[in-house]
């Protein structure tokens, strides 16, 4: 059990602290999925901690893009950001509740120092760093919808649509969105889902 504490440490980074007085926890459990090719067969299993974020409380705990390239035959293509909310520092204190099956002294708690998934504050946090990096590499945010994405090149337009982890790019020029493509790889652990 001690092993397994230590390796969730290293993944979720936390601190085993007393809980500070006034200070409520949120609870965590494991869900387990298997991932399928598209044959039906196994690719491989998943198992991932999440908190319980919908024990937290409002003020306590945290404060059509296809039609369009399929018209223009634009190059489309997806992607899906691995661990997208663990990729982030949280700002906040949260207290968690040790893993299931983990031994620990009952008066300490986890005090974590990363987003985990299913916090209120984790699509936010992802988001935010998401936005810090698609603006760097000269992307802006349409006034109309905040999670789609465009910038403009000398060829002609490159469109990012996110959802969630989740995106499709499109434009006029292969190239471009190939560039983009090795610049987010560098920045995230991204799977190519390949053309859209």
């Amino acid at each position: 059990m001690d092993e397994e504490l230590s390796t969730l440490r290293k993944t979720y980074t936390w601190d085993l602290v007393p809980l500070p007085p006034s200070k409520s926890v949120v609870g965590c459990c494991w869900v387990y999925k298997i991932k399928t090719n598209s044959n039906g067969s196994n690719e491989r299993y998943k198992a991932r901690l999440v908190a319980k974020g919908y024990s937290q409380q409002y003020g306590m705990d945290y404060e059509d893009l296809i039609i369009i390239a399929s018209v223009h035959q634009r190059y489309i293509s997806q992607f899906n950001v691995k661990n997208d909310f663990l990729n982030e520092d949280l700002q906040e204190k949260v207290y968690m509740m040790p893993s299931p099956g983990v031994s620990h002294d009952s008066r300490y708690v986890c005090k974590l120092k990363k987003v985990l998934y299913n916090l209120k504050q984790a699509p936010h946090a992802w988001f935010e760093k998401f936005s810090v990096v698609i603006s760097s590499l000269g992307f802006v945010s349409n006034s109309h919808d905040s999670t789609l994405f465009i910038k403009c090149t000398y060829t002609g337009r490159i469109i990012l649509s996110l959802y969630v982890d989740d995106m499709i790019i499109n434009g006029d020029d292969i190239d471009d969105i190939s560039i983009l493509k090795t610049k987010f790889a560098r920045q995230f652990e991204m799977k190519n889902l390949g053309s859209l």
